[in-house]
C-alpha cells in the first residue's frame, strides 16, 4: 500500500500523484475519462485536480466540462469521501477574475457540476487583476470555508509579493489560509518555483502540486529528434529538443530510467517528489495505457546521487 503524503499544513492526505483532469472532455471523452478515473483509483490513486474553466478553449465547449465528467464519474462510483478533489476559480468565461462574489457564485457552480457538497481543495487559478485587494479573496474564500463548501484553500497562478500578502492577511484576521501552492515546475521549467515562491512556501508550510510536471508530455521521452508526435500538446513539447538544457535534461532521464528500469515519466515525475515542498506532482493520461508510468512515482525512490544528476542537467 502506498503512503499518502500530507498537504502542506492541511489534514488533507493525497497520493504522490496527483490525476490532472484537463484532459476530460478535451481530448478524452467521457468513457475514456471513466476509465482512466478507474484505473488510477485502482492503482491507489485519491487526488484528483480540475478547474472550473477546463476546457472552455475547446470549440463547441463552455467550461466545466472536466467538471461535469468528474461529477458523473463520482455519482455512479459512490467513493466521494475517500477521494481529494481539487478545482479552481477565475478563468470560467462566466465565472471570470477573483472578485468576491463571483468567486463565490463560481464555487457554487462547480459543487453543481461536480454534484458533490464540498471542495476538497479550492485554488485561486489566476490572480489575473492585482487591483482586488487580497482581503476580498481571502475573506470570500473564509466564507466558502465556513459554510462547509470548501475544506481548505490554495493558490495557483500568483506572484511571491501576492502570496506573502495573502498569508500574512490570513493570520493577522485569524481566517482560511492558503496550504497549499500549483505552481509550473518540472526538470525543463525550474524558474518560474524555485526561488522566492520555494522560499515562501517552505516558511508557510505550503504543500507544492505542480502542473505541467511532465511538461506537455516533453519529459515522457516520446520527443526525439526526427520523431513525429500526434498530440495536442506536441508543438509545445516539442521545443524543448530545440535547447540544450532539454537534450542534456532527456540524456540525464536515460541514464537513471534504465538503472532502474524505470519509465522516463516516472524518473521525471520522482525527481519533482523529491523537491523540497512538493506534495504531489499532477500529470494527466489522455488513455489508460498512460497511467502505470505515472502511478509508480509512488514507488520509485531515486538515490540522492541521481536527484542530484538530473538537477544539474536541468541548471
Amino acid at each position: 500500500m502506498t503512503s499518502l503524503r500530507k498537504l502542506g499544513s492541511s489534514d488533507l492526505e493525497v497520493f504522490p500523484l496527483s490525476l490532472g483532469g484537463n484532459v476530460f472532455g478535451w481530448t478524452a471523452d467521457e468513457a475514456t475519462s471513466f476509465a482512466v478515473l478507474d484505473a488510477y483509483v485502482a492503482g491507489g490513486g485519491n487526488f484528483i485536480d480540475t478547474a472550473d474553466s477546463y476546457s472552455a478553449w475547446v470549440d463547441g465547449n463552455e467550461g466545466g466540462e472536466s467538471e461535469t465528467i468528474i461529477g458523473k464519474w463520482l455519482a455512479s462510483r459512490g467513493h466521494r469521501d475517500d477521494l481529494v478533489v481539487a478545482t479552481k476559480v477565475a478563468r470560467h468565461p462566466d465565472f471570470k477574475g477573483l472578485r468576491g462574489a463571483n468567486i463565490k457564485a463560481a464555487a457554487d457552480a462547480s459543487l453543481k457540476r461536480l454534484g458533490t457538497d464540498h471542495i476538497d481543495l479550492y485554488y485561486t487559478h489566476f490572480d489575473d487583476d492585482e487591483t482586488i485587494p487580497v482581503e476580498e479573496i481571502i475573506g470570500a474564500l473564509d466564507e466558502l470555508v465556513k459554510a462547509g463548501k470548501v475544506r481548505n484553500i490554495a493558490a495557483s497562478n500568483i506572484s511571491p509579493a501576492r502570496l506573502q500578502e495573502s498569508l500574512d492577511f490570513s493570520d493577522r484576521e485569524g481566517v482560511a489560509r492558503y496550504v497549499a501552492i500549483q505552481p509550473h515546475y518540472n526538470l525543463v521549467s525550474r524558474d518560474t518555483y524555485e526561488g522566492a515562491r520555494q522560499d515562501i512556501a517552505s516558511r508557510a508550510g505550503l504543500g507544492a502540486v505542480p502542473y505541467y510536471a511532465l511538461a506537455s508530455g516533453f519529459l515522457t521521452g516520446k520527443y526525439r529528434p526526427g520523431a513525429t508526435v500526434d498530440s495536442a500538446r506536441a508543438a509545445g513539447a516539442g521545443q524543448h529538443l530545440e535547447t540544450e538544457r532539454g537534450r542534456k535534461v532527456l540524456a540525464a532521464l536515460d541514464e537513471v530510467a534504465q538503472a532502474h528500469g524505470a519509465e522516463i515519466a516516472t524518473v521525471a515525475l520522482a525527481w519533482l517528489a523529491a523537491q523540497p515542498t512538493v506534495a504531489a506532482p499532477i500529470a494527466s493520461a489522455r488513455v489508460v495505457e498512460q497511467l502505470p508510468a505515472l502511478l509508480a512515482v509512488a514507488d520509485l525512490e531515486l538515490t540522492d546521487a541521481e536527484v542530484r544528476s538530473l538537477t544539474a542537467a536541468s541548471a
